[in-house]
């Protein structure tokens, strides 16, 4: 029989004994420990034991979670104990007293019990060296009795007297299980302890322990000291968030902080953002996390992880696809759209293309922040807009410092986090609105949102970090591009995109505006048609506009009235029944409809010439315009009156045409002296509207010479020029817009400075065919086509004009000795 040899006595054992398992508990020799035991298998093996000679062995579970252990939940090495006293209690379990006897390995588990039970044998290790023990372990068991007695002395957990008991002993084995059982460690940890072999190892393992413990112990005094020394008379309701504190100066790491240290390091920053958000997660972690500046640092970060660092969107390189898109969503627009497919094109073949930054210029109404969406839904990027109308702050770009309460990015930046990517079609809407005052520029700071050179390192104010933004593609919308600085304007592409023709709005109510308002409007597709008549009645009479915006409330209007008559079960009287189910909308039903047209009917120009009257040519934020100039000439002292609210270019046009006039008296037949002898009143109806701009300087010449010669102007010549006061005539612009609305109001020819040639061949086919136009160089070419009647027109211009330029000091131009119906023009028509 086996047999365990102690300092006092000697044990002897079967060797096949019940086994009981511990869950959270590691039984080491001469301990002596009340247990409850309370599982089956174990009351079992306990009542076995006392049936024999009061021998059992105790081993830890390897996970304490399992209820029912397994023999393989088991460890291999136990403790071999005596029953000391048991005592059943009234629910059934046992509260036994236990002695540890030594260490056993349990060899294998024996069938056929309802307990466990198992064959053992005596650990190596319980074999005592003979003799004296050697320096060594003598210095070893002094380093551990040491290490304990200050253990004991800085864990409350640990009784006061308990070391003092301990290190009484004088058998350093019994001293190395006593000091293991009471240490406070995992059960795998003194499962480790327990399976040591030799007491020269076992005694190596508690001081490195016991010195890994006192580390522990000691940093914990130093945490409770200086929570100590923060305290205040509010310590009760601090003391959490003071203890927290310290834990994280002496961890240097939190939960929160190892959250925002994984986000970090999954956001896949540059090596700049992430310096920057790790020095800053440094600060957080050593700041009171109840302080304002950690709200601050909290948002800084956020802002950095939550912005798009290299995520890219699903790119469309097709040119055929794009080409759909743009043509589905918007009619006409073709300046536009071959920048954009060109762009698609070049991405084909290269994978890296910087965006471009366009510029779209065009009166109200035409599309522009629409087609911005179409843009981005052609490239397959996403998309973000940001309206700059009213903003009159710098730090709306750039934001702000974050000094200030409350401090935020620019609207560059937050755009970039809410679309998500690194390169989406980022709309700039009404860049022509920004104002600015005490506060800065918002222009100037765009200088370098806009500038391909510098965008790849714009750097907002809060984030102060350099972020690429040169994959994005910026399109702005302007009205007009004199609201934008010069410097601005460079940076940008201008693509202008003029008002449209009637032809091409009665395509797009017919293609989109009306399908659109129908559907929205709950009527059943093709039940009801908008004719063709229809349209153009409410384009005449129901809108003034380059865009399609008002087209667009008013056949809204129609799709409303149809509606109401449909939900009141009343037949509609205003919708004519055609084939089938289709009702058919024509222009005389659209005074029911729309109520009375707000705008008459426009007149032609007419066939009716008129003295001191001529048509004029002006640009406006909603196309072009026709208007008349008048000129009145009655006795007087040699005044100018200019009425009509003329702003200050305009005026001093009207005084040039003035004295051009006086300069070409004697070739007009006038006498030299006419001016002193009448006053001179210059008109533009319409006076409740501002009007400025140099191109209606031919148009006052005209009308002016016109009223001193009492030769009446062709009814059917319009014209747009600047003039100087030597009878030059300079280019302007709009000449789309201002082509346009000649051919809308019946004008046979449109005179143009010769400087605006070129612009004719970008003319929609429709105008060109439907105009002539006559290119003029002087105020003598502008005379023979607007005042055919007139004596310097007819001939012998040359020799007059040469004489007062003599007479004015210089030579004046002379006009071209071409007939004024051979005046070449690109029109076919003309």
């Amino acid at each position: 029989m086996p047999h365990l040899t102690r300092v006092d006595e000697v044990v002897e054992f079967s060797p096949e004994l019940p086994v009981i398992a511990l869950r959270d508990l590691v039984f080491f020799p001469y301990m002596v420990l009340p247990l409850l035991i309370g599982r089956p298998k174990s009351l079992s093996a306990l009542d076995d034991a006392r049936g024999r000679d009061q021998i059992l062995v105790l081993v830890a579970q390897r996970d304490a979670e399992v209820d029912s252990p397994e023999p393989e939940d088991l460890f291999g090495i136990g403790t071999l104990v005596r029953i000391v006293e048991t005592t059943t209690l009234p629910d059934g379990t046992a509260r036994v007293v236990l002695e540890g006897l030594g260490r056993v390995v349990l060899e294998r588990f024996l069938p056929g019990t309802e307990h466990f039970q198992a064959r053992v044998s005596l650990h190596a290790a319980e074999e005592r060296e003979a003799g004296a023990p050697g320096p060594e372990t003598e210095a070893l068991t002094r380093t551990v009795a040491k290490h304990f007695e200050h253990y004991a002395r800085l864990n409350d957990r640990v009784p006061a007297d308990l070391a003092e008991t301990l290190l009484e002993t004088r058998d350093r084995v019994r001293l190395a299980h006593l000091i293991s059982g009471h240490l406070l460690l995992t059960p795998p940890e003194k499962q480790t302890l327990l399976e040591t072999r030799g007491l020269q190892s076992h005694l190596e393992e508690l001081r490195d322990v016991l010195a890994r413990e006192l580390e522990i112990l000691r940093i914990e005094e130093k945490l409770d000291e200086q929570i100590q020394l923060q305290m205040d008379r509010d310590r009760k309701q601090f003391y959490l968030n003071e203890q927290l504190k310290a834990i994280q100066s002496e961890l240097g790491e939190s939960a929160e902080g190892a959250e925002l240290a994984a986000a970090i390091e999954a956001a896949g920053l540059p090596a700049q953002a992430r310096e920057r958000a790790e020095r800053e997660l440094i600060r957080l972690q050593r700041i009171n996390p109840a302080a304002p500046e950690a709200a601050v640092i909290r948002t800084y970060l956020d802002w950095i992880l939550s912005l798009p660092w290299s995520r890219r969107s699903a790119r469309i390189a097709e040119v055929g696809a794009a080409t759909r898109i743009l043509d589905e969503a918007h009619f006409g627009l073709d300046e536009v759209k071959d920048r954009i497919l060109d762009h698609i094109a070049v991405l084909s073949l290269v994978e890296e293309l910087p965006g471009p930054i366009l510029c779209l210029v065009g009166p109200p109404g035409v599309g522009k922040t629409s087609l911005g969406r179409s843009v981005a839904e052609a490239l397959g990027r996403d998309f973000v807009r940001v309206s700059l109308g009213g903003v009159r702050d710098e730090a709306e770009i750039r934001g702000h410092r974050r000094t200030y309460v409350g401090a935020l990015p620019g609207r560059v930046v937050q755009g970039m986090r809410k679309v998500g990517t690194v390169d989406p079609v980022f709309l700039l809407d009404e860049v022509d609105k920004m104002a600015f005052d005490a506060h800065g520029d918002p222009a100037a700071a765009l200088l370098e949102v806009l500038d391909p050179e510098q965008n790849r390192s714009f750097t907002d104010h809060y984030l102060e970090l350099d972020y690429d933004l040169s994959d994005v593609l910026f399109i702005a919308t302007a009205n007009t591009l004199q609201g934008i600085p010069e410097a601005l304007r460079d940076r940008m592409e201008v693509i202008r995109i003029p008002g449209y023709l009637d032809t091409e709005k009665r395509i797009i109510a017919e293609r989109f505006l009306w399908p659109r308002q129908a559907a929205r409007h709950g009527l059943r597709e093709g039940s009801v048609e908008l004719s063709g008549d229809a349209i153009q009645a409410i384009l005449r009479r129901y809108t003034r506009e380059a865009g399609v915006r008002e087209l667009d409330r008013r056949i809204s209007r129609v799709a409303r009235k149809l509606a109401r008559g449909i939900v009141d079960g009343t037949e509609p009287t205003i919708v004519s029944a055609g084939d089938g189910a289709v009702h058919r909308i024509e222009a005389g039903m659209l005074k029911e409809l729309l109520g009375p047209a707000p705008y008459p009917e426009e007149e032609s120009a007419g066939a009716v010439d008129r003295v001191g009257i001529s048509n004029g040519l002006a640009w406006t934020a909603a196309g072009g315009e026709m208007l008349d100039v008048e000129v009145a000439v009655v006795p007087g002292k040699g005044e100018i009156r200019l009425t009509g609210t003329l702003g200050e270019v305009m005026r001093e046009s009207a005084f040039a045409a003035v004295t051009y006039a006086r300069s070409r008296a004697a070739a007009l037949g006038l006498a030299p002296d006419f001016h002193r002898r009448i006053d001179v009143h210059v008109h533009i109806p319409e006076g409740a509207t501002p009007k400025d701009g140099p191109s209606a300087g031919i148009t006052m010449a005209v009308a002016l010479v016109s009223a001193l010669t009492g030769v009446p102007t062709t009814a059917t010549v319009a014209m747009t020029g600047e003039i100087t006061l030597r009878g030059r005539v300079l280019g302007v612009g709009g000449i789309r817009e201002k082509a346009v609305a000649a051919l809308r109001r019946g004008v046979a020819t449109v005179v143009l400075p010769e400087a605006n040639v070129a612009e004719l061949e970008r003319l929609p086919e429709e105008v060109r065919d439907g105009l002539r136009f006559a290119p003029v160089g002087s105020m003598d070419e502008v005379l023979r086509v607007a005042l055919p009647g007139l004596p310097v027109a007819r001939g012998g211009a040359e020799s007059a004009s040469a004489e007062a330029g003599d007479a004015a000091g210089s030579v004046a131009r002379g006009p071209s000795a071409a007939d004024p119906a051979s005046v070449p023009t690109p029109s076919a028509g003309g």
